[in-house]
């Protein structure tokens, strides 16, 4: 049920030194502008939907659908949230949850964590973000890091994601950085836009000097969430295992884990890191997330990836999956991973516990 695609010896490793060990799931939720463009991203019909699917997610995986929702989980062009996938997990095997703000347009309704961040610009712009906003998100990151770990006695933390139009956000880190990620992202479409994207990247970076310092890139052309992620990442790799819950966007996120070490000189294991995505996003025809992997230098991570299948559900909405739309988010595939080497659940109670989630949301909750 999981399938290693880079760094085979490594991954074996991880997953044998956390097999049947308790994971703690995080999730750092972020907003950008970029993710309001039309055509952008699937994660949402509409424009005003996108500006708060972060907090949909984040109050579904907190609470599942047996709570009033303040903020309904958004119409999708094709498909159902990956949340569900993800709440399916950590209710089923009662992984204790941390929600982060690290940049929204709206409070969510849940008890969240406020970093001190800002929602971001629209990359194009070159100027997404404060450089001292995104330093201290960055310093918040490495506190959280370090405290969430010291009670992880042999176990492994979980750090996922919600952005909406963060595999653009991604793309423009990537590529800041120095790394041939055109045509590699991944996207929540069923055929990725990489036109559109690489030409929202290239705008932002046009406006910028070359060879910048990781967190001033961030500033130009990234997200809030990146930072704290890759702050969150390496301290916590000082005391436990640490998955990146996603795909591009956790390619983006270790790279630049890599180049502020660099440039920092800062300690980290990173053979306690691995990548685990869905093999939606693995394998997605459209994208080329493991030549992406592969192309991050001298330091390339072991990606994984759920093997779970929709193709036998009864729902359309997860169906959907298979030809492609949403395919990962909220840590879905890490979610999975974490349920196949903690309780071995197989494909069946995975699929079952997810269609659990989707009937009890479609009946209000009760």
């Amino acid at each position: 049920m999981i399938k290693i695609y880079t760094q085979i010896q490594q991954g074996q490793a991880w997953l044998e030194r956390y097999r049947g060990s308790l994971a703690v799931f995080a999730c750092v939720l972020g907003f950008t502008e970029t993710g309001l463009i039309p055509g952008i991203s699937a994660a949402g019909k509409t424009p005003e939907d996108r500006k708060y699917t972060a907090c949909a997610d984040a109050e579904f995986l907190y609470y599942g659908a047996k709570h009033q929702a303040r903020y309904a989980l958004p119409p999708l062009i094709e498909g159902a949230s990956p949340v569900l996938i993800s709440r399916a997990v950590v209710e089923g095997l009662k992984i204790p949850v941390y929600l982060f703000d690290a940049g929204l347009i709206a409070i969510p309704a849940v008890p969240v964590i406020d970093l001190g961040g800002t929602p971001a610009k629209c990359l194009s712009q070159g100027a997404a973000m404060e450089l001292a906003t995104v330093q201290h998100l960055w310093e918040q990151g490495l506190r959280w890091g370090d405290r969430l770990s010291e009670n992880i006695s042999g176990g492994y933390l979980i750090l996922s994601e919600c952005v909406v139009g963060g595999t653009t956000t991604a793309l423009a880190i990537l590529t800041g950085l120095g790394i041939d990620a055109a045509g590699k992202v991944n996207s929540s479409h069923p055929i990725c836009n990489h036109e559109q994207k690489w030409a929202l990247v290239q705008a932002g970076l046009q406006k910028i000097p070359n060879c910048v310092d990781p967190l001033e890139l961030v500033a130009a052309v990234g997200d809030p969430m990146q930072v704290v992620v890759a702050g969150m990442a390496i301290a916590a790799s000082r005391r436990c295992g640490v998955l990146l819950g996603g795909g591009t966007q956790m390619l983006a996120v270790y790279a630049l884990m890599s180049a502020i070490a660099e440039v920092y000189s800062l300690s980290w294991q990173p053979e306690e890191i691995v990548i685990g995505t869905t093999r939606w996003v693995a394998e997605d025809p459209t994208g080329g997330t493991v030549d992406l992997a592969l192309s991050l230098g001298t330091r390339i991570p072991p990606l994984m990836a759920t093997q779970l299948s929709f193709a036998n559900s009864r729902y359309p909405q997860l169906q959907a999956y298979q030809q492609g739309f949403v395919k990962e988010g909220v840590g879905a595939g890490a979610a999975c991973i974490t349920a196949h080497l903690s309780q071995n659940w197989q494909q069946d109670q995975l699929l079952a516990a997810i269609e659990a989630q989707l009937e009890r949301l479609a009946a209000g909750g009760k």
